[in-house]
């Protein structure tokens, strides 16, 4: 494919083009450098007030796989970009991605460099989305358009930071650990509502219905988790 690119616009954009992924994907391969691969035992991650979660083997070596096929397509595939943009500020992901023609610009926190990787992933999924291609990468919903395909894109995230944590001892990011402990809890449905209740009305709404009280039970869990109110419910002047 040719987008018109002159060599030296090829050139700069290959330079900024998936750093924290590069680095990932180092640290995945230098596991396999002397001899037959072998997944880290996991770790148990702990948060700063004492909440946890135990990553079990047998489902991070079912995550490791799809996740070493999408870095390597992310960092070999030519036929789109991922740039990954330096933030002062910690970014959710959908607040950090945007997207034109075959490049997707995600924006890593400065202080977080390793989240990239993961932010790139999410950008894959969109952009794979855009290409007609999520048959390749997420086969279960590639019918599905909406909340029901941002689920499903955010739950393979959640499950990727846990693989970085728990394998990789990947540090803590604020946005994706609250993801992550928001799913691991069975809260996924009401994290997203929470911090996309404009974005998802209707469903919101629905939910909001089937589920009287869950919301504000996730308001509570969250506060107790991370001692702070979750997004949706925030003073508007905070991140």
């Amino acid at each position: 494919m040719t987008f018109g690119l002159s060599s030296h616009n090829t050139a700069e954009r290959r330079r900024r083009r998936v750093s924290g992924a590069l680095l990932f994907a180092a640290a995945l391969a230098a596991g396999a450098c002397a001899g037959a691969y072998s997944l880290p035992s996991p770790r148990t991650l702990v948060n700063h007030t004492g909440a946890r979660i135990q990553a079990d083997q047998g489902r991070l070596a079912v995550i490791d796989l799809w996740v070493r096929r999408q870095q390597e397509d992310i960092v070999a595939d030519p036929s789109f970009w991922i740039i990954e943009n330096r933030s002062a500020v910690e970014n959710y992901p959908w607040d950090a991605l945007s997207i034109s023609g075959d490049t997707a610009v995600v924006l890593v926190y400065a202080s977080a460099p390793e989240s990239g990787a993961f932010m790139s992933i999410y950008g894959h999924f969109h952009l794979m989305r855009v290409f007609g291609r999520l048959d390749e990468v997420l086969p279960e919903a590639i019918d599905s358009v909406g909340y029901p395909l941002e689920r499903a894109i955010l739950s393979r995230l959640s499950d990727a930071w846990l693989y970085g944590r728990a394998a990789y001892d990947i540090p803590p990011y604020g946005p994706l650990d609250e993801l992550l402990f928001a799913k691991e809890n069975g809260y996924l449905d009401a994290f997203i509502f929470s911090a996309r209740r404009e974005e998802f009305e209707e469903e919101r709404g629905t939910w909001l219905q089937e589920n009287p009280g869950r919301e504000e039970e996730y308001r509570q869990w969250f506060l107790e988790t991370f001692e702070t109110e979750p997004l949706g419910f925030r003073d508007p002047d905070r991140i």
